[in-house]
Order: C-alpha cells, then structure tokens, then sequence
C-alpha cells in the first residue's frame, strides 16, 4: 500500500468515529513525531500492538479487501506483566470494501455494529481440517439464540451484535448502498500472530511504499522507548 491510502483510510476513519461521538483514548492522537519522545511509560502499547492497523491482506486491493482497525485494549498471552484477558477493537469498512474469511482458535468475540452502515457476516462451522462445514450455525445475537445454514449471511444494522465463537468461519461485507460501517470488537486476548486462520492464505501488514509523510504510525511502526 501507499502511505497516502493508509493516510486517507486513517482519516476517513477517525471522521466516522468522530460522526459516532465515539472519544477514543489520547495515544490514538499521537503523532510520528510524538512518539519519538515517548518513553518505557508506554511499553503497554508497544508490547500489546494497540493504536491503528490497516491492511490489504497482501493483496494490493484495498479499496475492495481491506480492514481499518483501532485496537484500544488488549491483554498478552505471551508476557505475564500484562493480566488483562481482553481486548476491545474498533473496526472500519467502507463502502465496497470486504474482510476475508476466517477464524480464531482461541479468541471469542463480539462483533457490534456501532454505527454507519449494514454488514453481512458469513458464517461457517469448520471441519477437523480447516475446510467449510456443511452443518447449521448457532447464532447468538444480543440475548437471541437461533440456528442457520452453513454460509448464511447474517445482517448486522446498527445497534446489532453477534457472537463469535472459535471454529466459526466469518467474513465481512459491507451492504450495498449502506454507507461505511464501524464496528466494535469485544473479545478475549488479541494474538494476531497465531490466533488467526484465514481460508484462503493472506499477508496481515501491508508493504508500504513512502510516498508522502505518516499522519499516524501503524502499531507495528513504534519506535523503541527513549
């Protein structure tokens, strides 16, 4: 990706947040520049990879595969200083953009629709395998609990929630002619590393191509504490 798009995303992100009067915390507001003098006091963020995320899976199509993220809190399963069991994200889809399938063999989590737009989730059991399973679906929603068919498109407006469980293949899409959507993430641990497993093999970082300066750093670009 450029930086530009990942600038703009940023950008067209923080506009959405701020239409939703969703105040995020102030290291989300830091600047490159800032976090060059930032010292150990902040090795939470560093260590735990909270702040923004934008990815093209690998793929160079972001405008039609890609996902906008803000990670506000999270736990580490790999570091014993840090005792939070969970994690709490923000997401961003734009209109005509997708997230690709996949799941956690972990992490449990809720998927809310916070504001903007529709999403559709697909949703599928997996086999032993990691292939799609051809048996119904337990949706649970906001205190609901119902049963659907494998690749079911469940349909999210604001205010919506569903709860996904490890094992459970899921997508996101945003519907057409909804506009772009935020969603909130509430879950167990994040472990980006090792905890997800996408269908169809992607990247998890973009390679970025320097054309213009950082509006915000990405949480994999912090520089070590002064």
């Amino acid at each position: 990706m450029k930086r530009s798009e990942i600038n703009e995303a940023l950008k067209r992100m923080e506009a959405l947040i701020q239409e939703y009067n969703f105040a995020l915390p102030p290291f989300c507001h830091f600047t490159p520049q800032e976090w060059q003098e930032k010292g150990h006091e902040y090795d939470e963020i560093r260590d735990n990879m909270l702040g923004w995320d934008i990815t093209d899976y690998g793929l160079g199509d972001f405008d039609h595969v890609g996902l906008s993220l803000i990670t506000l809190r999270n736990g580490n399963l790999k570091m014993d200083k840090y005792t939070k069991t969970y994690a709490e994200k923000l997401l961003f889809l734009k209109e005509g953009q997708m997230s690709p399938m996949h799941f956690h063999w972990n992490k449990m989590e809720d998927i809310v629709n916070r504001g903007g737009g529709n999403v559709y989730i697909t949703v599928y059991n997996s086999t032993e395998d990691g292939k799609f399973a051809d048996t119904d679906v337990t949706i649970n929603s906001d205190g609901k609990e119902y049963t659907v068919p494998a690749g079911t498109k469940v349909r999210l407006t604001p205010g919506d929630s569903i709860t996904v469980y490890p094992y459970m293949y899921h997508d996101f899409h945003v519907e057409e002619g909804s506009g772009d959507v935020l969603l909130g993430e509430i879950s167990m641990c994040n472990d980006d590393e090792n905890d997800n497993r996408f269908y169809e093999p992607v990247g998890r970082f973009p390679t970025i191509e320097e054309d213009e300066a950082s509006y915000r750093l990405l949480c994999n670009e912090y520089p070590a504490a002064k």
